[in-house]
């Protein structure tokens, strides 16, 4: 009777192995990271390119509404692109006064989220570990609700006859309803009740990564609180507050449910824009001009923010 010797191979000297000798872990990590560049390119990648397409497009009374780019005739493909929809924009100073609307409405919308979000995002991080939890589904709480029921409440508070206006004049600081609602004011308070938790998340990712003993070893060296806070804790908390921006910022520019239901016929919106263009003027090459340029604008902040966070790592290591 034989005894066999060989060792047992385990899952650690499997991943410790050589290349050559391991089996199905590279297939298998290939397969899962392949999976969210699948999803790009189902859920962004071939959507944007049949906007692409309609944009080069003419407006057409038909369905779609639209005549066909690519024709095959006598065999042989057919282009015809047609660039004035993009030449239309350009000469028409309605679609260039709403993308500089929206660009303002989303920056100063982003400035109170994140005047908001510090705090809050500060104390949580420096709440006891079990509060941590709780503060946090707090801030997630109103997202549960549907975001269309919450911009109808907003309606309701900041009517002429809302509770806010009523407050205020039984208080005595106002002896008649003053408008709040239809106006720019009730824009940004919708924007920045929405996307608050979109800039609490990150920020309290960062923050409660602190290390402390930098600020011990600051207040030892004689530094006062708020010299702390400007010296040692926003500067390392700078990747949360881009992170947050670029959350905020981003959707906020293309907002169409909030301008049309709190904002007034003055409040100029690119997302209102282009819901007209498409099912008011039924014009889709048009909307789907103005849809490609305002996501080469939104490039801009992107590409900036993958520029920070590759630098931040380089100097990681």
């Amino acid at each position: 009777m034989t005894v066999s010797t060989k060792p047992k191979t385990s899952v650690s000297d499997l991943i410790k192995a050589p290349h050559k000798n391991r089996v199905l872990f590279p297939k298998g990590r290939h397969i899962t990271m392949g999976i969210p560049y699948l999803w790009l390119s189902l859920f962004f990648a071939v959507p944007f390119l049949i906007v692409f397409k309609i944009s080069f497009s003419m407006a057409a009374l038909a369905i779609p509404p639209y005549e066909a780019i690519f024709e095959y005739v006598d065999e042989v493909i057919e282009i015809s692109l047609n660039l004035e929809n993009y030449l239309r924009i350009l000469d028409d100073d309605l679609y260039y006064l709403a993308y500089l609307s929206s660009l303002k409405i989303a920056f100063i919308s982003t400035l109170g989220c994140l005047f908001l979000g510090y705090p809050m995002a500060y104390a949580i991080a420096r709440a006891p570990a079990k509060m941590q939890t709780v503060l946090l589904l707090l801030i997630m709480l109103p997202s549960w609700t549907s975001f269309l029921i919450r911009v109808y409440a907003w309606m309701g508070l900041l009517s002429n006859t809302g509770i806010i206006n009523n407050t205020l004049m039984w208080i005595g600081i106002i002896s008649e309803p003053i408008q709040i609602l239809n106006t720019n004011v009730a824009v940004y308070i919708g924007i920045v009740y929405t996307y608050l938790p979109f800039m609490v998340l990150p920020l309290y990712a960062n923050l409660v990564k602190l290390d402390g003993s930098l600020l011990e070893a600051a207040s030892d060296l004689g530094s006062r609180n708020f010299n702390t806070f400007w010296t040692v804790t926003l500067p390392l908390s700078k990747g949360g507050i881009i992170a947050g921006s670029m959350l905020v910022f981003i959707p906020a520019v293309g907002e169409v449910v909030i301008p049309e239901l709190l904002g007034g016929p003055e409040t100029l919106m690119i997302g209102k824009v282009l819901w007209q263009e498409f099912f008011n003027n039924r014009d889709w090459p048009v909307a789907s001009a103005l849809a490609i340029v305002m996501l080469l604008l939104l490039i801009i902040p992107i590409t900036l923010f993958h520029h920070y966070q590759s630098k931040d790592m380089e100097a990681d290591r």
